[in-house]
């Protein structure tokens, strides 16, 4: 029995909405990658309020209504910083650390884990709290009190997705992969901020 393709108009919502994304992707690579940070890393925020939210309603304490202005700033820290940092810094690493190379498995991990990471870290504490309108003090403070934890907690976490990603993955898909990780990881950012 011969098998007849579907039309895209009668294929699924997801199929159509993925065959949109990548064609976004191919046409506008970094502002597709940007929005889709600015979502997701917003998506991340709301998370974290509503986990909260639902811990502090357990123990039967106040409950605050969501924090629109942090979700805002989380999506313009995604499309300003995560998306076009991030599309530069996987295609970078291809051209410095081609496949070629023997050891570039290695090196790209310890170049995303021993220099990216904490450089994006620090950055992100930088511009979250630029974004706040907090002075200098409280950027010092937040440094000292989370960015250690921060990190090394980054290094627990990121490190097998990032070996996954860096290596695997292809390369025009690889901020996507991280930003999926990266929903719960601003999750937990936007916690230890605190």
């Amino acid at each position: 029995m011969p098998v007849q393709s579907l039309p895209v108009r009668d294929a699924s919502i997801q199929f159509r909405l993925l065959q949109q994304y990548l064609l976004l992707l191919k046409k506008y690579p970094i502002l597709t990658k940007s929005v889709t940070s600015g979502i997701l890393s917003a998506l991340g925020n709301l998370l974290s309020q509503v986990l909260e939210a639902r811990k502090k309603s357990k123990n039967g304490a106040l409950v605050k209504e969501i924090d629109t202005a942090g979700a805002a700033r989380y999506a313009i820290y995604g499309l300003f910083i995560t998306g076009p940092v991030s599309h530069y810094f996987y295609q970078l690493m291809e051209v410095w650390m081609p496949t070629t190379d023997p050891y570039c498995i290695i090196k790209r991990l310890l170049l995303d884990r021993l220099f990216f990471a904490p450089g994006f870290l620090l950055l992100f504490y930088f511009v979250m709290n630029i974004l706040e309108a907090k002075g200098w003090g409280d950027f010092e403070k937040k440094m000292k009190a989370s960015y250690w934890t921060a990190l090394k907690m980054n290094w627990k976490v990121w490190t097998p997705f990032q070996f996954i990603n860096i290596n695997f993955v292809p390369v025009q898909f690889r901020v996507l992969f991280a930003n999926m990780i990266a929903l719960f990881w601003y999750a937990y950012l936007a916690t230890v901020r605190k």
